[in-house]
Parts: C-alpha cells; structure tokens; sequence
C-alpha cells in the first residue's frame, strides 16, 4: 500500500477495516444453518456482527432487522440498523442449490460491509459461499 493510499485510509477511517482472515463462530454457523432450514422455503437475511483483531475478521453473532421475506427474496429494513451495531456483513439463504449472488445481492454487499455469506439448499456448511464486498468469493475459517 502507498504513502497515498495509507493516508486516504487513516483520514477515512478505514485503515481499522484491514484484515487477512474471517473466523465464523461454530454457534454462528450452526444458528445459520437452523434457521435456513426452519424457513425453508422463504428466504432468511440478518446482519453479520464482529469485529477485526490483529488482521483477522472474528465474525460471532447475527443481527436481526425487520424486514420481509419470501421464495423470491428477503429484504432488511437496513436504515433501522443501530450506528455501533458492529456490523460487517450479511447472510441470507437461497430456496434453491445455487449461493450464486444476484444483481440485487451484489449491489448489497458493495453498500453494506465487507464479508457476506449466502447459504443454499442443503443448508449445511458445505452449501455456505462466503463473499467479499465486490462480490468475490472468499475464504473462511469456523471456530
């Protein structure tokens, strides 16, 4: 990173936003995998809460907005979302076999965090893609 760049950062606030790794809880995991399956075949959408330590990304809670859902999508009421809530992403669930992001999921993750999570049918750990704010997967690790 440049001289430039260090200082953009700094003067934006988001040289603390810098990490290498994402750990997900193991109770997170399991909470997103229940859920999935108990609203099947409706979609489920929360906020993912963490915070980043020494270069890693400790992802270890959900955040639940109202909203609405459906077999076709969810949407959060984001703008009810408490300033230090200690969001840094999303997860959803999709009805079908595919965690590909739409149109409209990608266009969420460049506004709404850094680290987001789609999990599929089966709903199991295996059927979880992770995702950075451009959209591009990303590696994860469960603690």
């Amino acid at each position: 990173m440049g001289i430039l760049d260090r200082l953009l950062s700094f003067i934006f606030g988001n040289n603390k936003q810098k990490f290498n790794e994402v750990h997900l809880d193991q109770e997170v995991v399991d909470e997103i995998i229940q859920i999935s399956k108990k609203t099947a075949p409706l979609e489920f959408v929360a906020l993912l809460a963490g915070k980043i330590r020494n270069e890693v990304l400790h992802i270890d809670g959900l955040i639940f907005l109202p909203g609405e859902t459906s077999n076709e999508g969810a949407v959060m009421k984001i703008f009810m979302l408490p300033p230090m809530s200690g969001a840094v992403g999303s997860v959803h669930s999709h009805p079908g076999f595919s965690a590909h992001p739409s149109g409209a999921d990608l266009i969420f993750f460049s506004k709404n965090g850094f680290f987001h999570l789609i999990i599929a049918q089966p709903y199991t750990l295996e059927s979880m893609v992770a995702y950075n704010t451009f959209g591009e997967t990303t590696d994860f690790k469960v603690v």
